[in-house]
């Protein structure tokens, strides 16, 4: 066993008593939310669909990429290789998505440089998205200098920037990670509308968690759009960067229960439903289409003339 391999264990043990300590300190905050709970579906039923949109912009987004690396790939193909490489980030390490899409892209006729190099530059765009989109929608309750203005000046610089940003950080991820991905080579408007399109998904993200909390709570909400998209946004991406964690899982509901809490958008039993609940809900709504598409089969390919 490796020295890193050991560190990754000590982590995710120590994570693990965290999240069983903070679950343990709240438990009676647990038990109260989910005794009082009366829902309205209507709301969380629009979340699932705006979280499943959120998915397809996200797919749209990496084919087009793809094909910005001059491979050809079908809207099914995409998504059925996305839902499915999609289940790799349960599993610690965030690489195994990465290396099913490579696998399940070859299968699918495109060369895995150009599925696992696109998947890693909408990975970082998405990052960086998620980073400015935080910034805008939280200004004014983190009270940055400036507010939501400057706050939409650094996220149209960062925009701007992405092309040039980017193979930087791919050249950082190889040297740290000690493995080789390709860095791109891309034009320039290719990344833009991978900013684009995962800064759209951030936002649609938001909107469904704010129809989620309204749905789980019976209405019982407060706060602005832009405040429930920047307590959605701020703890997934701690937790999509928590590396040693799988899914993100318990680094993102402690930042999401001391975000609810400290901005009183939730605040006692309620943070503790929204916590607990928001986690089932995005879980199932990865894994069921991903385990589907395991289990049914793509048909069967023509061979081209040039086969036979």
């Amino acid at each position: 066993m490796t020295r890193a391999t050991v560190m990754r264990r000590a982590l995710q043990l120590a994570l693990l008593g965290f999240v069983g300590w903070y679950v343990a300190r709240h438990w009676d905050e647990y038990e109260h939310a989910f005794a009082s709970a009366r829902p309205i579906w209507s709301a969380i039923l629009g979340s699932c669909a705006l979280v499943l949109a959120s998915y397809l912009v996200l797919i749209q987004t990496w084919r087009q990429t793809v094909q910005a690396w001059g491979e050809r790939l079908s809207f099914a193909d995409a998504t059925r290789i996305w839902f499915i490489s999609n289940l790799g980030k349960y599993v610690p390490g965030k690489v195994w998505a990465i290396a099913a899409m490579g696998t399940l892209a070859q299968d699918a006729g495109v060369s895995p440089v150009a599925a696992i190099g696109s998947s890693l530059v909408v990975q970082l765009v998405n990052i960086l998205t998620g980073f400015g989109v935080f910034l805008v929608a939280g200004a004014h309750v983190m009270l940055l200098p400036g507010g939501t203005t400057v706050a939409l000046i650094s996220l149209g610089l960062l925009v701007f920037l992405m092309p040039w940003l980017v193979p930087f950080a791919v050249h950082a991820l190889n040297r740290v990670s000690r493995r080789q991905f390709g860095e791109p080579h891309l034009p320039p408007s290719a990344i833009w509308w991978a900013g684009v399109g995962t800064a759209s998904a951030w936002l649609l993200y938001g909107v469904a968690f704010q129809w989620f909390a309204t749905g789980v709570s019976g209405g019982a909400t407060a706060g602005t759009t832009g405040d429930w998209i920047a307590i959605f946004t701020g703890p997934y991406l701690l937790g999509f960067v928590a590396l040693f964690a799988p899914g993100g899982i318990g680094v993102r509901e402690i930042a999401m229960a001391e975000s609810l809490q400290r901005t009183g958008l939730a605040v006692g039993a309620l943070s503790a439903l929204l916590v607990a609940a928001s986690r089932v809900w995005l879980t199932v709504l990865e894994i069921i289409p991903g385990v589907l598409f395991l289990l049914i089969r793509p048909a069967a390919r023509r061979d081209s003339p040039s086969d036979q």
